[in-house]
């Protein structure tokens, strides 16, 4: 079983930030329940297929050299988890930002929840 926050590392490096289709799809079988639910500002998608394609959807409408980091402390509790992060080029500002909350069952992520950052 997975702890929190090895699952939250995995999923923002090993799945939202790996461009390589085959090497994506192994992380998300490991790290995702079978039925996972994946919430952002645009929509719901359920299932391990669907959330690969909705990282490979994102991936492809930014460049090649944009990266997500992680942007701040794991916040961990009994089920569930945050991260912030950024996305942008390696060194320069970052053109999105947003936090992922993630649930945990049986050493897996159930759900992953995406919030962006507002505007100021």
């Amino acid at each position: 079983m997975a702890e929190t926050s090895e699952l939250l590392d995995a999923n923002l490096l090993q799945v939202f930030n790996n461009r390589d289709g085959a090497a994506r799809r192994r992380a998300i079988d490991a790290v995702y329940a079978e039925d996972v639910t994946f919430i952002d500002p645009e929509r719901t998608v359920t299932g391990r297929a669907a959330l690969d394609e909705r990282a490979a959807a994102l991936l492809a409408g930014f460049p090649d050299d944009f990266e997500f980091v992680a942007d701040g402390p794991r916040y961990i509790g009994t089920s569930t988890g945050a991260l912030a992060w950024r996305l942008g080029p390696p060194g320069a500002a970052a053109v999105a930002r947003g936090i992922d909350v993630i649930t945990v069952r049986d050493g897996r992520i159930s759900e992953l929840r995406t919030m962006l950052a507002g505007e100021d």
